[in-house]
């Protein structure tokens, strides 16, 4: 019985320290950019796009496509970076417990 009751209290602890760490993800940024540098933006934890920088050059009204190109490179580099980061944090976390979570896992990464 003690044995369950420790079980418990480590499973209310890690929860506890989850949660923390995943409110903790929102305050963490990555960085990233496309068309070397044309297309600049930082991405929270949480997915949130926070600043967006064009390059005035990188602005053609005659080939808005590539614009639009670099745009959804930049996006899309920022969400896997910064799902890893946040796959990473987690696991720090939860120690051995992390591997049955990738891909997928209680917190959607």
């Amino acid at each position: 019985m003690k044995d369950m009751q420790k079980l418990m209290k480590e499973a209310q602890k890690m929860q506890a320290n989850m949660m923390a760490a995943q409110e903790k993800l929102g305050e963490l940024t990555v960085d990233t950019s496309s068309g070397g540098g044309a297309v600049k933006l930082t991405i929270t934890g949480h997915l949130d796009v926070i600043d967006l920088k064009i390059d005035k050059d990188a602005v053609d009204p005659d080939d808005t496509e590539m614009l639009e190109e670099m745009i959804m490179v930049a996006v899309n580099d920022g969400i896997k970076q910064a799902k890893e980061m946040a796959n990473k944090k987690m696991e720090e976390v939860a120690g051995p417990l992390a591997g049955g979570m990738k891909g997928g896992g209680a917190l959607g990464f």
